[in-house]
């Protein structure tokens, strides 16, 4: 059985006792979250799609941390402009462990 879940602007195919890192949730850590943006569920041959969420159904989470993700390099350069500009970012991020699908 797994689910199909929106959240932070993207979307994660999920099972019971995976781990995933999503953008920052305002949670504490080992605090339950539930996942109500579900677009759909699979199980065995019987698949629920939502339009565009499914009514109803939950995915909840155990939130195991936060941090911050790795540097990504920025670089811009305009060519014969003698212009250069270097910029880095780390996003924050929740690790969640999934723990029921309903």
């Amino acid at each position: 059985m797994y689910a199909v879940i929106a959240t932070g602007g993207k979307q994660y195919r999920v099972a019971k006792g995976d781990v995933l890192r999503v953008e920052r949730l305002p949670a504490e850590p080992g605090a339950t979250v539930e996942l109500d943006r579900v677009l759909m569920v699979v199980e065995g041959d019987d698949v629920r799609v939502g339009s565009p969420y499914l009514e109803g159904a939950k995915v909840t989470a155990t939130v195991r941390g936060h941090g911050r993700g790795e540097k990504i390099r920025i670089v811009k350069m305009r060519r014969r402009k003698h212009s250069r500009k270097r910029m880095g970012h780390r996003q924050h991020y929740t690790e969640l462990e999934i723990t029921g699908i309903g």
